[in-house]
This record gives structure tokens, sequence and C-alpha cells, in this order.
């Protein structure tokens, strides 16, 4: 999945969120469960039978709904590990996994049409600073795996390669911003670098076409690329440049649901950490997991890039999930320091380790 897809949907969302502020919460969790009084037609049982049936009985699930950032991928796989093995339902919620459609996976859980989402910092970042009450609740990869990637015949093998070059994006002033940056270090000059806009069209019909490189996950698109026998040159951002290690994608959900039903956040955290963790320990079977959810996907990507993208959920952090101010901080001032950001970001607010679980 290209970078400019998940970024193009997550920041239009922007304006519909400021438009949409808190929501009325009529769609909460909380609210859907079933209600505790007696069925009118049960009202004649004897209270021995009513006593004994409500002890046998089974809870009834909390439904829950989390919005994905964009269509299914190995981003999500702990989310669908944690459903199909029964990690949720173990922990009292029914959840459903929803595609996020025009409004985008913030929208959503800022209006509580879902309780949970997948946002990404970058995103997050400028909801906050637009008083948008989303917080991060885990990060769902450690590091950014995201960079400028051409196909190696173009000879890009440094940033300051991208001279001369022609770069396919969706005009966001980040994606120039994030090139100046890995290239300043290595003397390159952006200005050399031809900007065009490619809109939705597909990265290996752009770069035979239109460009030269563009901004891709490398787990996706990249893995997509060594599965057609077409190599690619891999430039990650945060190997150049430290700011630029920002967590893509997050776990999202809103200051109210935390407010009114942090033991709904505990669960959903305690399982989908299980179902991550799943993913972790056995790639292969994992893979299998997403396959068999979502028979659109190619069984053999998916393979390939659950491979190479379970070692990197956790990485060097203690614990899925963990995110620490520093990396929040040193992205926000970097974009505060480049004019695109209004104010600096209360980075303590965007995002929080409350929920994770002790121990994996």
């Amino acid at each position: 999945m290209g970078v400019k897809k998940t970024l193009t949907l997550l920041l239009s969302s922007m304006l519909v969120i400021a438009i949409a502020g808190c929501g009325n919460g009529n769609n909460n969790s909380a609210g859907n469960a079933a209600s505790s009084e007696p069925a009118a037609g049960n009202s004649t049982a004897a209270p021995e039978a009513s006593a004994a049936a409500a002890t046998h009985a089974p809870e009834a699930l909390i439904p829950v709904k989390i919005a994905l950032d964009w269509t299914p991928n190995t981003n999500h796989t702990g989310l669908y590990a944690a459903k199909e093995l029964g990690y949720y339902a173990e922990e009292g919620l029914d959840v459903e996994i929803v595609q996020p459609g025009a409004a985008g996976s913030d929208t959503m859980v800022t209006s509580g049409e879902a309780q949970f989402g997948i946002s990404a910092q970058e995103a997050l970042t400028l909801a906050r600073l637009q008083d948008v009450p989303l917080v991060s609740i885990a990060a769902i990869i450690q590091h950014n795996t995201s960079g400028f990637a051409a196909p190696k015949d173009r000879n890009i093998k440094t940033p300051k390669d991208f001279e001369g070059k022609t770069y396919g994006g969706w005009g966001s002033p980040a994606e120039e911003a994030a090139m100046k940056a890995i290239m300043d270090p290595e003397g390159g000059d952006v200005k050399k670098v031809k900007l065009v806009n490619i809109g939705e069209a597909d990265f290996f019909t752009a770069v035979k076409r239109d460009i030269d490189f563009a901004w891709i996950f490398y787990a996706w698109t990249g893995i997509e690329a060594e599965l057609r026998g077409e190599p690619l040159d891999m430039l990650y951002l945060k190997d150049y440049a430290p700011q630029l290690d920002y967590y893509t994608p997050v776990l999202t959900t809103s200051e109210k649901e935390i407010a009114e039903h942090p033991e709904v956040v505990k669960a959903f955290l305690k399982a989908t950490s299980k179902g991550y963790q799943y993913a972790i320990d056995h790639p292969e079977e994992a893979a299998t997991v997403l396959s068999d959810a979502v028979p659109d996907l190619d069984p053999a990507l998916v393979l390939a890039s659950q491979k190479w993208l379970s070692p990197k959920y956790k990485d060097d952090a203690a614990r899925w999930g963990e995110q620490k101010a520093e990396v929040w901080q040193n992205y926000a001032d970097w974009m505060y320091g480049l004019k695109l950001l209004d104010k600096p970001l209360d980075a303590a607010s965007a995002f929080t380790n409350e929920f994770l679980p002790e121990g994996q």
C-alpha cells in the first residue's frame, strides 16, 4: 500500500473531523450492550428458574467497531488474528473490523461511529492541533517502514540522487519537507527535483510511465515489487532523519471513550496485543488467518509481506505498542519549525501507554 493513498485519506478527513466535533456518542459500545432489565415475556417465570438461567447464560459481548485506515493488509494482521482466534471474545468483546469509507477512520472515531481506528502520527498530530480529541493508544509498528523507492535502473542510491529526477506524489507540503530533510545532510538540493501529482495512479504503472521515484511502505509495495521481479532501491526516512522515525500506523480512540469506558479500551488492547504477538511469533500462520479473513488479497503477497513485517511490529521495544514521548515531540517540533504546524504540539496528550498490558 502506498504512503500516498494512506495519507491522502487521513489528511483529507481532517476537515470532516473539525465539522463533526466530538459527536453525540450514540454509537458508543457501552450504549449497545445488552440491557440488564428482564424481558417482558419472562415476567411470569419462577424466580428460581430465572436465577438459574442468569447463572448459566453467557454474558453478552460488548459490540465494538474498529475502522481501518485503508484496505486490509499486513499492518492489520494482529486485529484479524485477535478476532479469528477468539482473543476479543475472551475479553468480552464482539469486534467488527470495517474499512473507513470516504470520511476516514479519524472521523469515524471522533464522531463515535467507531470506538477505535487506525491512523498515523502525522494525521493525529494535525488533528490534535485542531482540537480534535483523538488519542493514540498503541504503535502498530515500532519504527517507520516507509521511504522513497525507485526502480534500480534509475540509479537512486542516496538522497542526493533525487536531483534531476521526477518524484510522483499527492501534492502535500510534507512530501517536499521530508525530501529536503534527507537531502540536505547529503548535500542535495530539493529544488532540483521535479515534483508531479500522480493522483491515484498505481506505483508500478507510474514508474514505468511518468516518474522515477515515490514514497511507499516497503512491507506492501516493496514486497510486491520483489514478487514481480522488479527490485527497488529503497531509502528509508528513518535512516537519514531521526525526526522522521515516527509511528505509522497507530491505533486510536477518542478521549470520550477513554473517559467513559476505560475497561473497554483496556480489554480491546489486551486482546489486540495478543493478536499482534501471535503475528510476531507465527508469521506464516498469521498470514493464513489474514488471507482466510480477506479472500480478495493475494496469498503470496500476504505471506511474503507478513514474514518481512512480523519482526518489525515490536522490534526493539519492551512490548508491542509502546510509544515514546520523544518520538511524538521530535516529529511535531520538526513540522512546527518548518511552519507546517500553526502551534507546538502537546505531545503528552496525543498518546498514552496506559492501556497496554504489562507483560506479553
